[in-house]
């Protein structure tokens, strides 16, 4: 009899339900010899400047939070990427962990085998409990491919997952609260993409699935800060999520037992209409688009969102600027700021906020592959809580592919700041993953290929020029 520890379900949709039609006998403890990201396409062109999006996805969404977590109880910052065979497209589920005492990285461990899928919409996010157990939510498609929860075998570990659920799931968003348990933010294609929670004390019994917003349809990207947990999102009008639009926040403090605008009015839940109180700025007035990037909070305690605005889905310089943007509550208002611009609406970046200091890192100058996904990365600061902004890095240069996906971990340790990948913006090409410090002066370049157990990734960049280590 095969156990959850050692099986990997393909399911399909029958009567909108999964039905199991075959089991492969797969250990969750099959290592890759390197670290190589997932190339992608969505295929989706329009014109001259290429697909809607495509190019080295192992960081992809913005909608899978969080994907690297510090750890300060062994001093490593653990993370989950989407991860591929050499020379293959072949979706894995990867997970490993940069040990800040040695500067080395083992060989990252396949959690789960994504077999025929290419497609990092199924991409991982990751949870760490009080008992320093890794949690991988694996992202399913819908109703035609189901998401797993994978838990490691032992704590702060990556060498070993055993399956826990499988389950509709997609972008999963799991945050672990200290004392209270999982909630876990997601999203059902019921009617639409529409939002849902549930929770969890010990990650292996679940609450029912409650619904948070059916507006037509939304993507989402949440943050949590103590016991307040805060979900920024849009809604897709007609439910065309090339039609994304508005921009929507809420909260709770009591672990989702009710529901808050930041001026404090109740939620009536779950959200139907357009105009509601958690909407703090209807861009479909305006006639632009929402695509949200990351939510962090002030020194306080406020919610910070960062997001691009866009006058359409299809990319090229007829629908740009794309204009990089904060959405700040003061505790009495929303203010919004414009940071800079860049030229496609995919380029996701995350915000930092060190006290009185908030940064941007993100693919916001031109890359070798102009208007396709991603860019050269740079850092921005704001030292007046995001009403000006200045660029204070270069960190890429001259790179022979766009770079995208800039993540930001869990309590982010000075010496792995943010995590992302590369790789050709029109064409399929190998795709690397990268990592860098907070003072933005170094980026690292994680092993395409290992042939030991350990390895120390090498220096791409320093000081924003190309580097070339033996």
């Amino acid at each position: 009899m095969l156990t959850r520890a050692f099986t990997t379900l393909l399911c399909c949709t029958v009567a909108g339900s999964f039905a199991v039609s075959g089991i492969r006998q797969e250990t969750s403890s099959v290592r890759e010899d390197g670290y190589r990201g997932i190339w992608f396409t969505l295929g989706q062109y329009s014109g001259e400047y290429g697909d809607k999006y495509s190019g080295g996805l192992g960081t992809y969404t913005a909608n899978h939070v969080p994907i690297a977590i510090y750890a300060r109880q062994v001093h490593k910052t653990f993370f989950v990427y989407g991860g591929t065979r050499k020379d293959r497209r072949h979706l894995l589920i990867m997970a490993s962990y940069y040990d800040h005492r040695t500067g080395l990285v083992p060989r990252p461990t396949v959690v789960c085998d994504k077999h025929g899928v290419t497609d990092p919409h199924d991409n991982g996010a990751m949870a760490l409990d009080d008992d320093g157990y890794i949690w991988v939510f694996v992202s399913g498609r819908g109703r035609s491919r189901p998401g797993f929860k994978y838990r490691s075998r032992e704590p702060y570990s990556t060498e070993a997952f055993e399956m826990v659920t499988t389950e509709e799931l997609t972008y999963p968003q799991p945050w672990f609260i200290p004392g209270r348990g999982f909630f876990h933010l997601f999203t059902k294609y019921t009617r639409g993409r529409e939002l849902y929670w549930e929770t969890s004390r010990d990650g292996r019994t679940w609450t029912e699935d409650r619904k948070l917003a059916g507006i037509e349809g939304h993507y989402q990207v949440s943050g949590v800060r103590g016991h307040t947990i805060v979900t920024a999102f849009m809604r897709h009008p007609g439910g065309s999520v090339d039609r994304r639009t508005d921009l929507y926040v809420a909260r709770t403090d009591d672990f989702g037992e009710t529901w808050t605008a930041m001026d404090g009015r109740p939620l009536e839940l779950p959200l139907t209409e357009p105009d509601s109180p958690a909407q703090i700025r209807p861009y479909s007035q305006e006639g632009r688009l929402v695509y949200i990037n990351d939510v962090n909070f002030d020194r306080r305690g406020n919610p910070i969102v960062l997001y691009i605005v866009s006058r359409g889905h299809e990319p090229g310089p007829s629908n740009g600027p794309r204009i990089w943007t904060i959405a700040h509550w003061t505790g009495r208002t929303w203010e919004f700021h414009d940071v800079t611009t860049s030229t496609h609406n995919y380029d996701m970046g995350s915000l930092y906020v060190e006290g009185a200091v908030w940064r941007i890192i993100g693919p916001t100058e031109t890359g070798p592959q102009e208007h396709g996904t991603g860019g050269e990365i740079a850092a921005w600061v704001s030292r007046d809580e995001g009403q000006t902004w200045r660029k204070v890095a270069d960190l890429t240069t001259r790179s022979p592919y766009n770079h995208s996906y800039v993540r930001r971990p869990v309590n982010a340790h000075p010496s792995f700041y943010a995590l992302w990948a590369d790789g050709h913006a029109f064409q399929e090409s190998p795709s690397r993953l990268y990592f860098t410090n907070r003072a933005c002066d170094t980026v690292w370049m994680l092993p395409p290929q290992m042939s030991g157990d350990f390895a120390r990734p090498v220096r791409a960049y320093r000081r924003g020029r190309p580097v070339t280590e033996p």
